[in-house]
């Protein structure tokens, strides 16, 4: 309903409870339309009275002959027609008083109020909705962003085929990074997942539910977003200086147990951190050339010492230094083994 704003009831920018007051739009006009239903009801009640009583006179006559069928039937009619005249009334009293309820606006939910967006003394409501201010939930807040549909569809193959294992959609952890690149305390769970693809983007929309007690995280901002919706089964984290390219696609340079240099052709779609995800072509003993590549040839020999990364030890890694003389006793080799599947940390969302 049109009316004039008043006065705002809240401070600006403040945080809000669900029912609170924030505006007051005069109310005259409101009370006055309420008043009006509540007269008409009033007489439409008499009205349903005086037909009724006149229905049972016609009724108590019929018998003696002194009132005919056809009058009794007029009766009868207008007793209920004027009884669904009464209903109607009190139908549009409950409209009356449900508009004189919105001359006081009410926070619809708790969060933060935003900036008076109608000053007072304007006409609002007047043929469309009015927006007085804006009331943003920020804790918990929503995330929201995309995941390519190739990529679902890439995951449930994997799933099928016993490479990874799904998480159920409301347990899938989402994390964020900030955009000033810090790391968000808080993890929250993915709370919806849209049934259909976006033809324009190829990608399905996604939605994330993030505590933010501290009041951080601000709607509009821009996050990046890590999305964990699943654990590989049979994956090795190598270090992104182990993992080649060439023509045909990437490799990995391994040491046997004679010392001999064997190039195999892996499988990596992704990083976690600063390693490679490395889905197909290792087995669980391989020892994997880190440093000193460029020197290494397939079958030549080495001389291979574990590898320690500058921040921790890294375990299945190795150095190599080509060598001339022939290959020292199996003793005089310490063998380090790849992580296997078990053992490795959880990989990069997928």
């Amino acid at each position: 309903m049109p009316g004039i704003l008043l006065k705002r009831l809240y401070k600006e920018g403040t945080e809000v409870k669900e029912g609170q007051p924030l505006f007051q739009i005069d109310p005259a006009p409101l009370a006055s339309a309420l008043a009006a239903a509540l007269a008409a009801q009033a007489q439409a009640q008499a009205t349903a009275t005086n037909a009724h009583i006149a229905a049972d006179r016609a009724r108590e006559l019929v018998p003696s002959g002194l009132v005919s069928r056809s009058d009794l039937d007029n009766a009868e009619a207008l007793e209920r027609s004027s009884a669904a005249a009464v209903q109607q009334a009190k139908a549009n009293v409950d409209s009356a008083r449900i508009n004189l309820g919105y001359a006081r606006v009410t926070a619809p939910i708790a969060g933060r109020a935003g900036q008076q967006a109608v000053t007072e003394g304007a006409l609002v409501g007047q043929g469309t909705a009015t927006l007085l201010t804006t009331v943003e939930q920020l804790d918990p807040i929503y995330v929201n962003f995309d995941q390519p549909a190739v990529e679902v569809e890439r995951l449930r193959r994997q799933q099928n085929s016993g490479d990874i294992s799904l998480v159920e959609p409301h347990k899938a952890v989402v994390q964020l990074t900030l955009p000033d690149g810090g790391a968000y305390g808080r993890s929250g769970l993915l709370d919806f997942s849209d049934v259909a693809v976006e033809p324009t983007t190829g990608a399905v929309a996604l939605r994330g539910l993030i505590p933010n007690p501290d009041k951080q995280l601000l709607p509009g901002m821009y996050v990046n977003v890590r999305l964990t919706i699943g654990t590989l089964n049979r994956a090795f984290l190598i270090p992104q200086a182990a993992l080649l390219r060439d023509a045909k696609g990437p490799y990995i340079l391994t040491v046997g147990d004679d010392k001999k240099v064997m190039q195999k052709r892996v499988t990596a779609d992704t990083t976690n951190g600063q390693d490679w995800i490395v889905t197909s072509g290792l087995k669980e003993g391989d020892r994997v050339i880190v440093s000193g590549t460029q020197a290494a040839r397939p079958e030549s020999l080495v001389n291979s010492v574990p590898y320690v990364s500058p921040d921790d030890s890294q375990a299945g890694s190795a150095d190599a230094a080509p060598s001339s003389d022939p290959p020292p006793p199996p003793a005089a080799s310490k063998r380090a083994s790849a992580p296997s599947a078990g053992s490795m940390p959880k990989p990069g969302p997928q």
